[in-house]
């Protein structure tokens, strides 16, 4: 493939495969915490990040990603104490951090909007070697969060009271799983962009569910579906010049209505399967179908 003669399609190459491993790692938990924008929430604050990179002439991914775990631990404050004015709190630091990326950005020397294009919906060219370096000891923190602490992080993404009578802190991992995600944030950004990053954090989980219940099942497909459209947007955004991040996204969306479709014939063949299995008035039939999130299903 000509595309890896270039040193700067190498770089976006090894980036998209990061992000598509790390963004679906973290974002099933999101998804079983029913945050699925918690993303979008966290690209807007991290353009703060951004914009002090360029007025202090530092890092904007180091930057962006100490400004959008500060903002994430906001964000599970205000879920925690916010109560009646937490939606209002949450609204005014996801529109201020998108101001203040703004804001900075223009005031750095010779900053221009032109300079948020890249990090707003991702590109190609402008990953630099201090960004792979960057992006790699993100990525490896995410996955080893996301691998390491699988079954604390399920448990309190999925039932927090449980978790916490069982002994877990749940606190402190909730704050953990705020932190990972702001640094997935982060991770991506270069390749899919801030504004969309979060598709690519909740729609391969979701198209994964299609397939299966099963935690670990779910969790492994949704990981090579997230490499799978990453690498491919990233190729086709090399060869018909369009960005790359809306090509990953538009490829995730079209794989999850792929996945759909495959999962509808799928699921009817189960269902005629359990009624041949307990046919009418077998007591079986009134047992009281399994909780989201049990052993049976959650496999973790």
């Amino acid at each position: 493939m000509d595309l890896l003669n270039y040193a700067f399609m190498q770089r976006a190459l090894i980036a998209a495969v990061l992000v598509g491993i790390t963004a679906p790692a973290i974002g099933i938990y999101l998804v079983q915490r029913r945050q699925p924008l918690m993303g979008d929430g966290i690209g807007h604050v991290a353009m703060t990040g951004v914009g002090l990179g360029f007025l202090l002439h530092a890092s904007p991914v180091w930057m962006a990603t100490a400004v959008s775990a500060l903002g994430s631990v906001l964000m599970e404050l205000i879920r925690w104490y916010g109560k009646t004015r937490g939606d209002i709190a949450l609204a005014m630091l996801f529109y201020g951090g998108m101001a203040g990326g703004v804001m900075f950005v223009n005031l750095a020397p010779g900053g221009s909007n032109a300079n948020l294009t890249s990090y707003l919906f991702g590109s190609l060219s402008t990953v630099s070697p201090s960004d792979i370096t960057a992006i790699t000891v993100l990525a490896a923190f995410v996955v080893v969060v996301t691998l390491g602490l699988r079954r604390q992080l399920f448990a309190v993404s999925q039932d927090e009271e449980f978790a916490r009578v069982t002994g877990l802190p749940v606190r402190a991992l909730n704050l953990l799983i705020a932190v990972t995600a702001a640094v997935t944030v982060t991770v991506a950004m270069r390749v899919v962009g801030l504004i969309l990053v979060s598709a690519l954090m909740v729609v391969p989980v979701a198209a994964a569910q299609q397939l299966s219940r099963s935690f670990a099942v779910t969790f492994a497909i949704a990981v090579a579906l997230g490499v799978g459209v990453a690498v491919s947007g990233t190729i086709t955004s090399y060869y018909q010049d369009v960005p790359p991040g809306a090509t990953i996204v538009l490829l995730t969306i079209a794989a999850f209505v792929a996945f759909t479709a495959l999962a509808t014939p799928l699921a009817r063949r189960r269902a005629r399967a359990a009624a041949a299995a307990h046919p009418a008035g077998d007591p079986a039939e009134c047992t009281i179908p399994a909780m989201r999130g049990t052993g049976e299903e959650i496999g973790v």
